[in-house]
């Protein structure tokens, strides 16, 4: 019990920044709180906290021991509502982030749905270009378009695939030079999203021939939503997954030009922390989800 009682002591300290406000979070006394904190470095042989008159501060040591905590904590408090996670409705906040594209059109149109069938829990989502750290930034789950994870804690599920594909407003391909061939972008205006794996080079293939080419972008942006808006205003030919502009696509408002030649497709994936238990929330709005994009057959639509 004191072993128990030192981790979420030392939790409790690193995130409310000072060791008698932890102690008030266990209900014990400030002097108890002191023995507990020193016992663990004692046990450990290591310093965790560095002290001074103002506020308490992790060492790199503490940085990392607290992550391993935190999780240790969780994965118990986990085990323990698994045992009637089937009987009780999930609450608290779900967090979730992904691209302020994938938000915009994938995530936000669910949220009303998912929920109305769980309304004791709140959603938070985080639309962002760039990717969160999950552990340290509390994030329950992230909409990711890269195949792996350096971090072992993260595990991956695949939600679906997509083209990215190259594609104009017919105003704009009305006043410039027909394309053949990729070599011919050179003489096009491009539209680069500046976060794409190598955004200045493309790598086609068309049957069993390879071309690589070199683009000089008219506009590059941290953001689809300003490429694709660029694009619509005929400024120039975009490059992007077809989870974003399909709806462009099939209305006509953007048309797809050399779409016989082929970009690497992207995977998008969700990422959230490796546990024996996964939180109900959690587990809940994958499933919805998935299930979400299976019935509406996106992968089949994004990757003709």
């Amino acid at each position: 019990m004191d072993r128990f009682l030192e981790l979420e002591l030392f939790v409790y300290t690193a995130e409310l920044g000072t060791l008698s406000k932890a102690a008030e979070r266990l209900d014990i006394s400030n002097a108890a709180a002191t023995r507990h904190l020193a016992a663990l470095e004692t046990r450990l042989n290591v310093r965790l906290i560095e002290r001074n008159t103002r506020r308490l501060s992790l060492t790199n040591t503490g940085h990392d021991f607290y992550r391993r905590c935190k999780a240790v904590l969780a994965e118990l408090g986990e085990a323990e509502a698994s045992v009637n996670a089937s009987m009780v409705e999930p609450t608290g906040t779900l967090t979730v982030t992904a691209t302020i594209s994938f938000a915009m059109l994938h995530l936000a149109p669910l949220v009303p749905e998912f929920q109305r069938r769980h309304p004791r829990l709140q959603m938070k989502l985080i639309g962002a270009n760039r990717y969160y750290d999950i552990m340290d930034s509390d994030i329950d789950l992230a909409v990711r378009t890269r195949e792996f994870e350096a971090d072992s804690n993260i595990a991956i599920r695949k939600l679906a695939t997509t083209r990215r594909v190259l594609a104009a407003s017919p105003r704009y391909l009305l006043s410039r030079p027909k394309l053949r061939t990729p070599e011919d972008l050179v003489e096009h205006e491009l539209l680069i999203y500046s976060h794409a794996n190598h955004p200045n080079v493309m790598e086609f293939t068309h049957e069993d021939r390879s071309v690589t080419v070199k683009v000089q972008p008219s506009l590059e942006s941290n953001d689809g939503q300003i490429v694709r808006a660029a694009a619509l205003a005929g400024a120039g030919i975009l490059v992007q997954p077809k989870y974003i502009i399909y709806d462009d696509l099939v209305a006509g408002r953007l048309i797809p030009v050399l779409d016989d030649w082929h970009l690497p497709q992207l995977t998008i994936n969700l990422a959230f922390q490796n546990r024996r238990f996964m939180p109900a929330k959690t587990r809940l709005f994958i499933d919805f989800l998935t299930d979400h994009f299976h019935r509406n057959e996106y992968e089949r639509y994004w990757t003709r």
